[in-house]
């Protein structure tokens, strides 16, 4: 059984996250697809919640098993990925399972089901004010701010790959443009 997606996708530091956030308290109908990841959890995040948190061992054999609709080593040893058993999951429930992964992943998905995906690209204003936004989260290292922004700069090169381009300069109306190229392909209430 499938149903709709809807892939919400940027750079880090773009604002994908508190978009997904806004989307899913306002519309009960979408359901959050929650990625498994190798990396540990930080601060409050909860396994099952925020993350299937596993180790690489245990990806990797759920790669060998095809358990996955895509995966990506993201950074050097750090693996994300969706669980197709996530998406089934979300479907049985009679909801629209909402994606806030990475570029590549994204694009992994969108071929693997180009008639009922919805891809939304979440665009910085510029990349100087993607720094701004890293280095104000106080969490990363300025060897990660720096590979984030390199990373960035090659994700931004495939933003014309994707079904909307939002521009998130300002997070209220990057929400409601996000809303309404959603109302305009699934219907939420």
């Amino acid at each position: 059984m499938t149903g709709k997606i809807i892939i919400i996708t940027a750079p880090s530091g773009a604002g994908k996250t508190s978009i997904t956030r806004y989307l899913l308290h306002k519309y009960p109908r979408l359901a959050f697809s929650i990625s498994a990841a190798t990396r540990p959890a930080r601060g409050q995040e909860k396994n099952g919640v925020d993350y299937y948190f596993m180790s690489v061992e245990e990806f990797q054999e759920k790669i060998k098993n095809n358990d996955f609709v895509e995966w990506e080593m993201v950074y050097e040893g750090k693996y994300y990925g969706t669980l197709k058993s996530e998406l089934e999951r979300i479907w049985a429930e009679g909801k629209t399972p909402i994606l806030d992964i990475d570029v590549k992943g994204a694009i992994h998905v969108q071929q693997q089901f180009p008639q009922t995906s919805l891809s939304i690209f979440v665009k910085p204003p510029s990349v100087e004010e993607l720094k701004k936004r890293l280095t104000g989260r106080g969490t990363e290292t300025p060897e990660n701010i720096a590979t984030r922004l390199n990373k960035a700069t090659y994700e931004l090169s495939f933003c014309h790959s994707f079904n909307v381009v939002v521009v998130n300069d300002e997070l209220g109306q990057a929400c409601a443009e996000t809303e309404a190229a959603i109302k305009a392909f699934t219907i939420i209430e």
